[in-house]
């Protein structure tokens, strides 16, 4: 996939994020890139919706990684405060990077070399009126 989308709204970028985990499968891992505040989670919210799973969608800074039970069990992780490689197999990972579940990794730049081949990038940019681009590249559909 190769696809550049403006999202206007938090609506917008949900329904880019429910979009996209309608064509999740087990073991689909998609890697959130942005700045803070860019719309990782709200897009992870869409995701997490498409996949039936109705609790509340936060984002894992302080946990590391939320498990959600949907059709297919959602692994949200956020590895801002991870600082290598080794921290993030320590606390197992990449058990859920190759799982039978859907992973949505937020600051992945850290596990680059650690991520599937066939990962969906979505990278988010904040333009000066408060509009996000969105650039999805990779993913199991190529």
């Amino acid at each position: 996939m190769d696809r550049t989308v403006i999202c206007r709204t938090a609506e917008d970028m949900e329904n880019l994020g429910r979009e996209i985990g309608g064509t999740c499968r087990s073991g689909s891992v998609i890697s959130l890139r942005g700045s803070l505040g860019a719309g990782k989670t709200v897009f992870a919210k869409g995701v997490a919706r498409s996949l039936g799973i109705r609790e509340a969608i936060v984002s894992p800074t302080f946990t590391l990684v939320q498990e959600y039970d949907g059709q297919i069990p959602m692994y949200h992780m956020d590895l801002y405060r991870i600082t290598s490689e080794e921290d993030f197999q320590m606390i197992g990972g990449e058990d859920m990077l190759y799982s039978d579940g859907v992973c949505l990794v937020e600051w992945s730049e850290i596990i680059n070399s650690l991520l599937p081949k066939k990962t969906l990038f979505v990278d988010i940019k904040v333009n000066e009126d408060q509009s996000r681009t969105v650039h999805l590249a990779g993913g199991w559909e190529d």
